[in-house]
């Protein structure tokens, strides 16, 4: 008898952790670039079972080139995605009800990256050189800086050319173009590690220039916030999301590994990624997750001093709330 009561306890207990673990809430979480340290805090939590400590299953869809989470978000794809806010901001203003629920960046790492070769000292410089850009969504906070500037995008003597930028470095490599978009984490180090020294170099960082706007924040649709249930699951969901980052600030030797141990193509190298990781904790360092409202209208009033051709034509209602995070932290 006391066999059989072993038994069925261990049975009971069996069927109750089935229980919970079916019980978890899926979500899924679209990046907006490819599987690197960018995201580590996401991989982190769930590699250290941060999610499934708060009752979640995350599915992690890494982007790439082809991949606008503002698409995917909107033709349901995606729970939750990584934008950064002139992109949702601009794409907001189209008609897509983007809300900004958590801000794990704090600092922005874009740069312009330029030959010292090309005689370019400071931003006066620029006219008559040709300036790699990306597009897709990324190209606002640069337009936004030209306009501030009074420097036209349209190739004129007096202004620059812009070459829409491939995600490499090649053309400042084959002085195809004189500056390109680099960030401080990824293709500033491309550039390096592809022989140019940075004593050849000149950087702008946009943080410096005073045009820096926020970058990889966390975004829902509008409409799923009216529903308790997902607000719960948004809580828990950036509660473990901080966690992890924060997790992977103390640790980030020990977290670009993990973010290699998830890149399934293999594309990714140890000392990339760990390097990336060094400085992506410079950018989410100061940050608990709430957005700052102070670093909010830094960018709205950047994207909106755009002359006759600004990012956004009127300051947004809506587009974030604390409602998330006055909860989870």
């Amino acid at each position: 008898m006391k066999r059989t009561l072993t038994t069925l306890l261990a049975l009971a207990a069996t069927v109750a952790m089935g229980t919970a673990a079916s019980a978890a809430d899926k979500l899924t979480l679209q990046l907006k670039w490819v599987t690197q340290a960018q995201f580590a805090g996401y991989y982190v939590a769930a590699d250290q079972g941060f999610y499934a400590e708060e009752g979640l299953d995350i599915t992690i869809k890494p982007g790439g080139p082809d991949v606008s989470p503002v698409q995917v978000i909107a033709g349901g794809g995606a729970d939750v995605v990584i934008d950064w806010m002139p992109s949702a901001l601009a794409s907001r203003e189209k008609g897509v009800d983007l809300v900004n629920i958590a801000q794990p960046f704090k600092s922005s790492g874009m740069m312009l990256t330029c030959r010292k070769d090309s005689g370019i000292k400071s931003p006066a410089d620029f006219r008559g050189k040709t300036l790699g850009v990306w597009f897709y969504g990324n190209e606002y906070p640069f337009l936004s800086w030209m306009s501030q500037l009074g420097i036209p995008t349209d190739g004129s003597g007096n202004g620059v050319n812009v070459l829409k930028q491939g995600f490499n470095v090649d053309p400042i490599l084959q002085k195809q173009a004189e500056c390109v978009s680099t960030m401080t984490y990824n293709e500033y180090w491309q550039v390096i590690d592809a022989g140019l020294g940075a004593d050849e170099l000149v950087v702008f960082k946009y943080q410096d220039q005073g045009v820096a706007t926020l970058e990889d924040g966390l975004y829902v649709l509008g409409d799923r916030l009216k529903d308790a249930a997902f607000q719960d699951q948004m809580v828990r969901f950036v509660r473990a999301s901080m966690k992890g980052w924060k997790w992977a600030e103390a640790n980030p030797n020990a977290a670009a590994d993990i973010v290699l141990e998830n890149d399934a193509t293999g594309a990714q190298t140890e000392k990339h990624q760990r390097r990336m990781m060094g400085e992506i904790a410079k950018l989410t360092a100061g940050s608990n997750g709430a957005l700052d409202p102070a670093d909010y209208e830094r960018t709205v009033g950047t994207l909106m001093k755009g002359g006759s051709d600004p990012v956004i034509t009127k300051k947004p209602q809506g587009a974030w709330t604390h409602m998330i995070t006055d909860k989870a932290l």
